[in-house]
């Protein structure tokens, strides 16, 4: 059974300061390439920032036909691995929490949370469950809230996918942190083993105006144990290799 190398970063939470999350973003596709990832997970929200303030989500969001996408997807143009990466989109009035893939700088598709908290109800919720292929290995996506639903995981089941890619962004006040340090994995396990999918997750770290994350940035098996994880509290990558179609 051939096997692909995955990878998810751990990074420090970018908001509205785009560049700065490229310049984050090139570094870790760099590391990636250096350890032979063909699939690179980012973070919810990553590109713009997790924005919970309609002003400023609609400030920085982008078309995917905008320009401004277009930058960002010739700055990723040279990048080895298909990435994933959370951004805030833009089409007509409507704002979507998304994640979109890009392979060698052309967007190959998106993937819209359709499970929102009571302060994203400014987005729109989304509709779809595309599936996404890298080398044999076939994979959807969930966004952080989505994995509390396990319709969510199995509409990425039923396309025949093998992989839930979870882009999350779990910084949260400390009491709140705290109480949910635990309960993320555990719930993603559940999805797991209800779905025998494998997950990868991609989360942020630091702190923020009384607010802290951990992550966990993290790679569940289909009977839901966490079987790699990266340390909390610190940006990092987490490189781990499964097992694609023959």
């Amino acid at each position: 059974m051939k096997t692909v190398r995955i990878a998810a970063a751990q990074t420090p939470e970018y908001r509205e300061d785009v560049e700065a999350a490229l310049t984050c973003a090139l570094e870790v596709i760099r590391q990636a390439e250096a350890e032979g990832a063909r699939l690179l997970c980012f973070p919810e929200g990553f590109l713009q920032g997790y924005l919970t303030e309609p002003e400023a989500a609609r400030r920085a969001a982008m078309g995917l036909a905008s320009p401004m996408f277009k930058a960002v997807t010739n700055r990723l143009a040279a990048a080895g691995p298909m990435i994933v990466m959370g951004m805030i989109e833009s089409e007509g009035e409507a704002l979507f929490n998304t994640a979109v893939v890009i392979e060698k700088g052309k967007l190959i598709g998106r993937y819209r949370k359709a499970h929102l908290l009571k302060g994203e109800r400014f987005f729109q919720p989304g509709t779809e469950a595309p599936v996404f292929t890298v080398d044999g290995l076939r994979f959807g996506i969930n966004i952080c809230y989505d994995t509390g639903f396990p319709e969510a995981a199995r509409k990425v089941a039923l396309t025949g996918a093998s992989l839930l890619v979870c882009c999350a962004n779990n910084m949260m006040p400390r009491a709140n942190a705290e109480k949910f340090r635990d309960v993320h994995n555990a719930a993603r396990g559940e999805r797991c083993r209800e779905t025998s999918l494998w997950l990868i997750s991609a989360d942020v770290t630091g702190e923020r105006e009384g607010r802290i994350g951990w992550g966990p940035t993290a790679v569940l098996n289909p009977a839901g144990d966490v079987v790699a994880q990266l340390p909390l509290e610190a940006p990092g990558l987490l490189v781990f290799d499964i097992e694609s179609e023959p």
